[in-house]
């Protein structure tokens, strides 16, 4: 270990599992899932499947002005801030070793949770009357019946400026907004940001909420969600009969810190990351289609940056969407990396337990990934029974399997071939 190198002191999950890393990892040891089903009058079946945080309750000692502001903060950026709470507190970092300028904060909000805008549906409904919309009456409706920080609320970059005055992390810093990789690119902001020395810690943080009604018609018109004809099992990543994913909504952070000083302060080291990587593999004049090996050369970069081998790693947890040709490309991407290095690792999928959880499924899996290799397990893949003939000999299992060694790899892709993972040795207990 060098002195730059970069370490986990923290992490903070809120997921429809539970609140909390430890309550998420007994859900995903016992086999549970948080997709349920939730009945809508008018909406398609295929929508009434998705994945709910159900504790998105404030901690008990935040200061009341603190509390006042989280009016600002909409659903998906309160689980967000959530996760940050929890990675931060576990940390338990002395932040007057660090300056605010020396404090770095990255956050990906791949977020939907205003896109439907129905904070306006008050006011639309009082001012439509049968001759029309009058445009009077909507705008004194809209005093009393909007909220007036409506605009706040749809801001991608809300939890990062509020994190930001709340922690006083005033080093280098970014809101990034686009779909899964987002998170991976987070930490590797911050991974970079601390080898580098232009800070000492650095928190990078990932939430989303797909489940309203807008982001799933959204998600259906591009073919994306499963027709849930198996309720909540019809989320079966590499599965032949795959048909997609199932929306959800959640937040994941990691406190990261500079291995020397965090040695010298006694922390207590979860993981390494030993390396990142993000790669476009984009297909000219195909637009937004999933090109044939969308992850390989992602992960070939990443694990030349952790300077390790595929044979190196105890498991890997794919992007694993369940879509039909995404889940073929990332098949693909793996078999080739397995033949080059001659390895047979396990593979699970992760995202059937939780959800798609755009930004904050990256670093979910991750610290969920982190708690299974230091209890030495692959978590099962749920609802996986029968493979795609050509990538039968990959080790892919319903149960949950046994594993050696404890490093790890995590890969994310979006449209258009994005890529992104992360290499993370795991400090077993």
């Amino acid at each position: 270990m060098e002195e730059r190198d970069v370490v986990i002191t923290g992490m903070g999950l809120v997921t429809p599992l539970g609140k909390g890393c430890e309550q998420n990892w007994e859900m995903v040891s016992a086999g549970k899932t948080g997709i349920c089903h939730y009945p809508a009058e008018g909406l398609p079946s295929s929508m009434q499947y998705f994945a709910k945080a159900k504790d998105a309750s404030l901690p008990q000692d935040l200061p009341p002005k603190l509390t006042g502001q989280m009016k600002f903060l909409n659903r998906g950026a309160m689980l967000g801030f959530l996760a940050s709470f929890e990675a931060v507190s576990k940390a338990a970092f002395p932040f007057e070793q660090a300056p605010p300028g020396r404090r770095a904060l990255f956050i990906a909000s791949g977020d939907f949770t205003k896109v439907g805008y129905d904070y306006m549906y008050p006011a639309v409904k009082e001012a439509v009357k049968r001759g029309g919309m009058d445009f009077g009456r909507l705008n004194a409706a809209a005093l009393d019946k909007v909220n007036p920080f409506f605009l706040l609320e749809s801001l991608q970059n809300n939890l990062f400026s509020f994190l930001s005055a709340y922690l006083e992390f005033m080093g280098p810093n970014t809101s990034l907004a686009s779909l899964s990789p987002c998170g991976g690119q987070t930490i590797e902001l911050g991974y970079r940001t601390i080898r580098q020395d232009k800070a000492d810690i650095a928190v990078a943080v990932g939430y989303g909420s797909w489940i309203n009604e807008m982001a799933l018609y959204e998600l259906d018109t591009l073919s994306l969600i499963s027709r849930c004809r198996e309720g909540e099992r019809s989320f079966r990543p590499f599965d032949r009969h795959r048909d997609g994913f199932i929306p959800g909504e959640g937040g994941a952070a990691l406190f990261l810190e500079a291995y020397g000083p965090a040695k010298r302060r006694g922390a207590n080291i979860l993981g390494i990351i030993k390396g990142v990587a993000n790669y476009n593999e984009f297909v000219p004049g195909k637009g937004f289609s999933v090109p044939k090996k969308v992850s390989k050369r992602g992960m070939e970069l990443a694990l030349a940056d952790a300077g390790c081998t595929v044979g190196d790693l105890c498991f890997i947890t794919p992007h694993a969407s369940g879509t039909r040709r995404g889940d073929r490309s990332e098949l693909a991407s793996v078999a080739d990396i397995f033949e080059a290095g001659k390895a047979a690792v396990p593979l699970c999928a992760i995202k059937p337990y939780t959800g798609h959880l755009g930004a904050a499924s990256d670093i979910g899996e991750i610290i969920i990934a982190m708690d299974a290799a230091g209890k030495g397990i692959v978590p099962a893949t749920p609802n996986f029974e029968e493979p795609d003939k050509e990538f039968s000999a990959l080790k892919i299992s319903g149960g949950q399997q046994s594993c050696a060694g404890n490093t790890i790899m995590s890969v994310s892709y979006g449209l258009g071939g994005q890529s992104s993972t992360v290499v993370v040795q795991v400090e077993k207990p």
